[in-house]
């Protein structure tokens, strides 16, 4: 099942999937050690704290609640509900209620983006247009920081959720269409063969 969903029934049934796991999901990541990539986003951003990031997807809040401490001014967006009361309830920050394909953004509101295990939810037909969307919120030479399960360009569902699971060459092409630099990339966890690394992370500057 594929091209006979329309994008944002895809985005409906993944958010229902977040909805109705929101309390699991909490428990089963709010321990996970991803400090390698805030430090990926917040040095390419550089600069003394405080400066404005977005939190693309921020579930229940743990990242959020992470860039607040470090001293920054984090505004957090996630399409679900539930995620959204429970990310201003742990981190404190404000937080947008939108979905990833009905966005609203300020324009060149934020030094940074930070989109951990997020953008990979945006069928490949919406991707330009998120993408597009994103760089306009940015301030010239802002940094967009994408974490994405490793793939090879095909898309489709994992149980309740779409996802689309990007190459580093598909991925670049998308970004910089966009308008953006890829400055870096690494896979995650490090430190293992190639086969043990399911997360492709990258950082682009807008150009």
């Amino acid at each position: 099942m594929t091209d006979e969903w329309p994008s944002r029934a895809k985005a409906r049934r993944t958010l229902g999937h977040y909805e109705r796991g929101a309390a699991e999901f909490w428990e089963a990541t709010r321990a996970h050690d991803v400090s390698q990539n805030l430090d990926a986003l917040l040095d390419a951003v550089g600069g003394a704290p405080p400066r404005d990031i977005l939190d693309f997807g921020c579930g229940p809040g743990r990242d959020l609640a992470e860039l607040s401490r470090r001293g920054h001014r984090a505004v957090g967006l996630d399409g679900a509900a539930e995620f959204v009361a429970m990310a201003r309830a742990h981190s404190g920050c404000e937080v947008w209620h939108q979905g990833f394909l009905e966005l609203s953004l300020p324009p060149a509101r934020f030094d940074g983006v930070f989109a951990n295990a997020s953008l990979f939810h945006v069928p490949s037909t919406e991707l330009p247009r998120v993408l597009a969307q994103l760089r306009e919120a940015l301030r010239p030479r802002g940094v967009l920081f994408a974490s994405n399960p490793r793939g090879d360009g095909t898309e489709g569902w994992n149980g309740e959720r779409w996802g689309a699971y990007h190459d580093l060459d598909g991925w670049t092409a998308h970004v910089e269409r966009a308008g953006f630099v890829v400055e870096r990339h690494y896979y995650r966890p490090t430190g293992l063969p190639r086969e043990q690394q399911p997360w492709l992370c990258t950082v682009s500057r807008a150009r």
